[in-house]
């Protein structure tokens, strides 16, 4: 099987199984997606959405929270991954944000880089989720998945991965097909242990190829 009918495969699988697959995080306008986004790196949409219900009520507006001080957002945030850099992080994307962008998160990934937190994976899930542009966001699931299935071969880094999966998906399939990846690899094709025996695509998986002829 050839990387092009591998792509086909995966891709029409998804399509017919999981026509619809949308982020977890909780939010309601761009705002809280990019600060919900800034706040999920390496930790638990779960323990975000926690977080968040109580963070929206004290800051709901990207005008609220550049007024804030860094201890008090630390405050709330305390119990995700890294607080320390993620409220200076919070602190600076929402004073850019009023200063540069009149109160309004951008819709492109280069405008959307300037934002202190806001990387080129963040970038990317803001324009696909909010703006539907043809992006993929590649994370830890992502890229793990992307290389076991085949998707993306002998890719060294998160861009490398992002390049392929652009390439060989359709492009109005690449704001679902982020959350394809994401939620397949969170669920199914898991870092230790894949579920590889509930795997709707595991007859265009690489990696169950290989495992069986061993």
């Amino acid at each position: 099987m050839d990387t092009n009918e591998r792509f086909r495969n995966v891709m029409d699988w998804f399509r017919t199984n999981v026509p619809v697959a949308e982020t977890e995080l909780h939010y309601e306008n761009p705002y809280q997606l990019i600060v919900a986004v800034i706040l999920s790196a390496q930790c638990t949409d779960k323990r975000v959405n926690i977080v968040t219900k109580e963070f929206f009520k004290k800051y709901p507006s990207a005008e609220s929270l550049s007024k804030a001080s860094v201890p008090d957002i630390f405050e709330l945030i305390k119990s995700v991954s890294y607080p320390n850099n993620k409220s200076k992080h919070l602190l600076g994307m929402a004073q850019m944000l009023e200063n540069e962008f009149h109160g309004e998160v951008p819709d492109n990934i280069d405008d959307l880089q300037k934002l202190p937190g806001v990387g080129r994976k963040t970038a990317n899930v803001i324009v696909s989720v909010v703006f539907k542009k043809p992006a993929m966001a590649v994370d830890t699931h992502v890229f793990r998945v992307a290389e076991r299935v085949g998707l993306a071969v002998n890719s060294k880094t998160p861009f490398e991965t992002e390049k392929q999966l652009v390439k060989g998906i359709p492009e109005q399939d690449l704001p679902v097909a982020h959350h394809w990846l994401i939620l397949h690899g969170r669920y199914v094709c898991t870092a230790r242990n894949p579920k590889c025996a509930e795997c709707g695509i595991k007859d265009y998986c690489k990696y169950y190829a290989n495992i069986n002829e061993s």
